[in-house]
């Protein structure tokens, strides 16, 4: 793409930000395409969905923002909020604790596996392990704790979230299903920064959530992998064996506000390394963006 072209995408996406981020619930501006994204798309196939916000400027990248895609595990970054929500408003307390027997465990869950003889563990601990490790237990002992998928829904809508839902516990959670326990990555990045940036948790709670996203190893392989030195990234990933390989991330240039980003990938006959190759190449993507259209501050 020649620069003259780069630089009418960038006015158009310029444009189409401010209408878009500052509309009502449920009423969005389509954004034009990123021809990047597409051909990535175009290269493995599937279906695949990106938003990132530069928190800073404003600007975005999309591609197919508004489409459903099933969460998997990037729920658990939610039901972490609402956790530590309630725990700012007093009516949840970090040191109580949930007590489980070995009927409750589950496949990829390290820390409550870990920890199973001794038959409880404090809600703090639990809120890490679904953040940094992904611990499917903890996660389904977390909702019933917290008034079960339906309630993290009703926690959502108060962020002027209409989109994003949950409906099921793990492991039924990452079927596939139009509707059930899916969000847009539009709808996922304005919750995730009202969740990190806005008024919807303290500073301390807030800097928690993010100390644990940034702690996370599940994706050092994904949208992270290609990120400069320096920059500093936190995640929650999400993942099926069958067809969903997602990410979602803060990332931290330095002497600058935050981006966010968020890329749902569904292709079923794409195969998990390759799903997994995706979300590297959006990473790439996405840095190539922001380096062409948002400078750090000096």
């Amino acid at each position: 793409m020649g620069p003259g072209r780069r630089h009418l995408l960038a006015a158009l996406l310029a444009l189409a930000t401010g209408p878009a981020l500052a509309q009502p619930r449920g009423r969005r501006t389509p954004l034009p395409f990123d021809p990047t994204i597409a051909a990535i798309e175009r290269k493995y196939g599937g279906r695949l969905g990106v938003f990132a916000l530069d928190t800073m400027t404003r600007k975005t990248m999309a591609w197919r923002p508004d489409e459903r895609f099933n969460m998997c595990s990037t729920f658990k970054l939610l039901l972490a909020a609402q956790l530590l929500a309630k725990v700012d408003a007093g009516s949840e307390n970090l040191s109580r604790k949930l007590f489980y027997g070995p009927g409750d465990l589950l496949p990829g869950s390290p820390v409550t596996t870990r920890h199973a003889e001794e038959g409880a563990l404090g809600i703090a601990v639990l809120a890490r392990a679904i953040v940094e490790v992904s611990d499917n237990a903890a996660a389904n002992l977390l909702l019933r704790a917290l008034g079960g998928p339906a309630a993290l829904t009703r926690f959502v809508r108060t962020l002027d979230d209409e989109a994003t839902r949950a409906d099921r516990f793990e492991p039924d959670c990452n079927l596939y299903d139009p509707l059930l326990d899916t969000t847009t990555p539009r709808a996922m990045i304005l919750t995730l920064r009202r969740i990190l940036m806005g008024r919807t948790l303290s500073e301390k709670s807030r800097q928690m959530l993010e100390g644990w996203m940034i702690a996370s190893t599940t994706g050092d392989g994904r949208l992270r992998a290609g990120l400069p030195r320096g920059w500093i990234a936190g995640s929650k990933t999400g993942t099926s064996t069958a067809r969903h390989t997602n990410d979602v991330a803060i990332v931290r240039p330095p002497g600058r506000r935050p981006l966010l980003v968020a890329a749902y990938y569904d292709a079923p006959r794409v195969s998990l390394s390759e799903r997994e190759q995706v979300m590297r190449d959006v990473g790439n993507a996405f840095v190539t963006w922001f380096r062409g259209g948002a400078r750090p501050a000096p």
